[in-house]
This record gives structure tokens, C-alpha cells and sequence, in this order.
């Protein structure tokens, strides 16, 4: 069999990419511009770092801002991730980071749009989230801290998402005492809004569900999937670890708003049916998005 040749990403596609790179820098320039900054909020990671860096600068060196130093605390992690993950993801990271860097300079002189803390936490965790989650899901990254944590824990026992955790608890910890404890609870706060942001951005609002389900039927219940539901199903080969008995396992996707009627469906066949739901990241393929429509 010939090996599929791999092809380059076409110059459409990069643009694509790009474009939306930079609305996603633009979002989270506005959150913290307009949002964060006025309300003395920050977020976590190298973006957090800057905004208490640069709170903290003297006025007689101007040159000690957040852009600068965003771009400048992110390089080093750019490089690394470079090694690590590619020249794509280094490009497209820089790319964001400094559109980050330029818009947000932009508007230094824009009333911001609320000085009500909880407003701006909720409102500038939203679109802070909504931007950083567009620069992911297009191949970037505006925080160093999580590629320094995927080099480190090779070598310790913490997962990422612990050396990441323990990061921003040492970032808060010292935003409580610039800022105060107060403006540290909300800045929790916002960052916990931006992570579920991030979180739905990068895997979509359609909500998929994968599901196992075994059971001694199974040809009448691939069947059923099939004719009342409009999903194709793939049957496995699996082997009980009790008894050694071969099993037919079926392994099907569906929205979240199909779980119910497939439950009901396998039941009305099976009630001794072993059925198992998994949330899943993402699903791709055109037979699957052509069922939805």
C-alpha cells in the first residue's frame, strides 16, 4: 500500500488561521484593557505575571509595560515549545502574542467599559477566555507557562495541570498582596471564568457524546441505532476478564440531546444492556456532521 503523501497547509487555510489568531489577541486585549486593568484584576500565567510587573514598574521606565513584557516572558517558553511542539505552533503563538502586545498598547486610552469589580471579573473573564480559547484552537498559545510545565513534568511527578495550578497560586497569592486580598478573590474568580471559557471555545458548543454498550442483542441494537436514531455504529471485538467469553462491544457518537432516546432505544431490547457515556473533546468527519444536519 503507498504511503500517503503529507500535505503542506494551503495558503487559505494559514490566512484563516491568522485571522482569527488575531481576534483572539484582540479579545483578550479588551478584556484586559478595558475589563481587568482598571479593576486591578489579573489573569493567571505569564499574562498575570506581566500585569503585576507592570503595575508595580516605576513611570520613569516607560518601557517596562505589559507588551513588552508579555512578549519578552514568553519567548524563552515560545522556544522551548518550538523543540517540543513545532515551528507551527511557535509561529502561530508569536503571531498572537504580539498582536496581544500591539492592540492592547492601542487602547491605553479607552474608558474602560465598567468599573463594577464583579462586572468586569465576569465580562473580562468571558472574553478573555473567548480569545485565549480562538489562539488555541488555531494552533497558538499566549502562555508559556503550560509548555514549561509539559518540559518539567517529564521529569516530575506532577501532572501539567498540578505545576500550572501551583503556578497560579503563587501568582494570586502575590497579586493579594499588590493589589489586596479582595481584588485577588475576584482575579480567582475571572481566571476560573476564562478557563470554561477556553474550555468551550476549544471544543466547540456541540456536544458529543461517545458511548460503549454491550450486550448479547447486539445486532438488533446496532440495528435499532441505526434505524431510529440515524447513526452508524462500529462493532469491536472484546473478551470478558471474568468468564474469557468473546463479546460483540458497539461503540457508537451522538449529540447530547440523542443520549436520552439511545438509552430508551438499547433498554427497550436489552435491560441487562452494560452501557457507558463519555464526554469527548472533539469529533471530526463528514459523515457524522452530515447526520446532525
Amino acid at each position: 500500500m503507498a504511503k500517503k503523501q503529507h500535505k503542506k497547509e494551503s495558503a487559505g487555510r494559514f490566512a484563516r488561521r491568522m485571522i482569527l489568531i488575531v481576534i483572539g489577541a484582540a479579545l483578550a486585549a479588551a478584556s484586559i484593557e478595558l475589563f481587568l486593568i482598571p479593576n486591578q484584576i489579573i489573569d493567571g500565567g505569564i499574562i498575570g505575571i506581566s500585569l503585576i510587573l507592570d503595575y508595580l514598574s516605576p513611570e520613569s521606565l516607560p518601557f517596562i509595560n505589559f507588551g513588552t513584557l508579555v512578549v519578552v516572558l514568553n519567548l524563552p517558553f515560545m522556544y522551548y515549545g518550538y523543540k517540543q511542539i513545532g515551528k507551527t505552533f511557535m509561529i502561530s503563538s508569536i503571531f498572537g502574542i504580539v498582536f496581544l502586545a500591539v492592540i492592547e498598547s492601542m487602547l491605553h486610552h479607552v474608558e474602560p467599559f465598567t468599573n463594577q469589580p464583579v462586572l468586569a471579573t465576569v465580562f473580562g473573564g468571558l472574553m478573555l477566555g473567548a480569545g485565549v480559547g480562538l489562539v488555541i484552537r488555531n494552533g497558538g498559545s499566549m502562555d508559556g507557562t503550560e509548555i514549561l510545565g509539559i518540559l518539567l513534568t517529564k521529569k516530575l511527578p506532577f501532572s501539567v495541570g498540578e505545576f500550572v495550578m501551583f503556578i497560579n497560586i503563587f501568582i494570586f497569592t502575590w497579586a493579594a498582596f499588590v493589589f489586596g486580598p479582595e481584588q485577588a478573590m475576584y482575579s480567582v474568580m475571572a481566571y476560573y471564568i476564562a478557563f470554561k471559557t477556553i474550555d468551550t471555545v476549544i471544543q466547540g458548543l456541540d456536544e458529543t457524546k461517545a458511548v460503549i454498550i454491550i450486550s448479547d442483542y447486539y445486532e438488533d441494537v446496532s440495528d435499532a441505532i441505526l434505524q431510529r436514531l440515524g447513526r452508524g455504529t462500529t462493532k469491536l471485538k472484546g473478551k470478558g476478564g471474568y468468564t474469557d467469553d468473546e463479546k460483540e462491544v458497539i461503540y457508537v457518537v451522538v449529540t447530547r440531546l440523542e443520549v436520552t432516546k439511545l438509552k430508551s432505544i438499547v433498554h427497550e431490547i436489552d435491560t441487562n444492556a452494560f452501557i457507558t457515556i463519555m464526554n469527548t473533546q472533539e469529533t471530526k468527519g463528514t459523515n457524522f456532521k452530515s447526520a446532525i444536519h
